[in-house]
This record gives structure tokens, sequence and C-alpha cells, in this order.
């Protein structure tokens, strides 16, 4: 039993929260890996197959030079974290929808119930990394000093797919179409974003614009570790200030349609 457990006057809200946010986040854990039988090796298979399929038509079928070598290393650099993306804004849409009574009948913080959707992906992203670890081992790709720089990227992605998860949330409640409509964008943006290509293999018109993309800064931060050169401050100073933005304007439409949600569900 927890401090906070054996002296519950002494609790904060903030220390309140918390706490909730990791039972529900582990509950969510839970639930995912008990009731299926490969558990933990579902959330590193199909970013490892996704890799598999465009190592091999991008070097072997087409022999096109994009991003940097080892290839399958630059693949799963990027396509780890966009997992986690994809993951959590995908399920943020029914973040509400899908546990509503205890939405309604909780007195949590309802920003919890987007906040445990990111977490949770977040952990399955943390489980997945040693994978990228043993292929960078198998293939020769050092890392430098730029590891260090791994965390600054989690929190801008966490910051980042909260903020856009905090707008989703309450918003399908009212328009229920942007449930499909989020996924259609998220299967643009993955081909818009340097997951399979670094921002360097873009034609020089492109490279500017490709900036303004949150996700290529933030990427760039993950990829620094084994490509120095991968490394856009640029993007990162673009990704940093989106990110908090996004936050920011994920609370406001949020707090502003807490209350029509509550009445919707």
């Amino acid at each position: 039993m927890s401090y906070a457990d054996s002296h519950p006057f002494s609790r904060t809200r903030w220390s309140e929260y918390r706490h909730s946010l990791w039972l529900l986040t582990t509950r969510d854990l839970k639930v995912r890996y008990t009731t299926s039988a490969l558990g933990y090796l579902w959330s590193i298979l199909d970013p490892l197959v996704m890799a598999a399929i465009y190592w091999f038509v991008f070097t072997q079928v087409f022999d096109r030079l994009v991003g940097t070598q080892p290839y399958i290393v630059f693949l799963l650099a990027g396509l780890l974290p966009w997992m986690w993306f994809n993951g959590a804004v995908s399920d943020s849409t029914r973040a509400f929808l899908k546990d509503a009574k205890l939405v309604r009948s909780t007195k949590l913080p309802r920003t919890i119930w987007v906040n445990r959707i990111v977490l949770s992906k977040g952990i399955e992203f943390v489980l997945a990394l040693p994978v990228l670890a043993m292929f960078a081992i198998l293939f020769g790709a050092g890392v430098g000093w730029q590891l260090v720089f791994f965390p600054l990227a989690m929190v801008l992605q966490a910051a980042l797919t909260a903020g856009i998860g905090l707008i989703v949330a309450p918003l399908v409640v009212f328009f229920r179409d942007l449930e499909r409509a989020t996924k259609l964008v998220l299967r643009f943006l993955f081909y818009a974003s340097p997951i399979i290509y670094g921002i360097s293999n873009l034609p020089e018109g492109l490279q500017f614009w490709a900036a303004f993309n949150p996700l290529a800064g933030i990427f760039s931060l993950y990829r620094a570790a084994f490509f120095p050169d991968e490394l856009e401050w640029f993007a990162v100073g673009i990704a940093a200030a989106m990110s908090a933005a996004f936050l920011a304007v994920g609370l406001w439409v949020f707090r502003n349609a807490e209350r029509q949600v509550l009445k919707e569900i």
C-alpha cells in the first residue's frame, strides 16, 4: 500500500489524478494482454510486419534510395512512434462513447479518459523499444550521444497526442462521422510524414513545408540516436511550438465542450 493510500487526507488533487490515471492505464493494458494468446507480441508484430514490407519494397524490389542505411532501423525508428500516435488518436475517438457509464458516474477529471489512452499506448511504445535496439545491433547501426533526445521526443509526442485527443474525443460525441474522418486523416498523415522516407529525400521545395508537420521534428529526434544527420532543429522547433499549441487548444476545446458531452452520452 502506498503512502497516499494509507493517508487519504494527505492526498492532493494531482496525486489522486496520477493514481487514478495509473489504475485505468494498467487496467487497459491487462485487458489487452490477458485476453490475447500472444499478448505483448501483438504490440510489436504490427510495426515489424509493416517495416518488413517497406524494407522489401524499397530495398529488394525497386532498390530506391530512401531514408538512411540500415534502412530497417530507419523504418522502425519512425514506425514505432507512429504506432503510438496513430493508436492513441484513433482510440481517442471512442474515449467517451466506449466507457459512457463510467464517464457519467465517476467524479474523475474527464481528461483522464483521453490521457489514459495516450499513456497506455506510450507504454506499449516503450515496451517495443528493445526490438529497435535488437535490429540496431544486428544491422550495425551505431548509437550516438544524441540518444539523450529520446526523452524529449517522447515528451513532445505525448503533448501533441494528448492535445489532438482532447480535441477529437469530445467532438466525436457531437459529430459521429468525425470518427471515420479521423481515420482517413491518419491514413493520409502516414504518407505525409517522414516515416518511410526522410525529409532530405523530399524535393527542396517541399522540405521547408514538411517541417511544419510536427511529427517530422519528433521523428528526427528519435532517429538522431542512430542517424545524427537526420536531426532537423528547425523541424524540432516547429514540433515543440505546435505540440504546445495543440495541447493548449485541446484543453480549451475540452473544457468548453465537457458539459455538453456529459449530456450527449
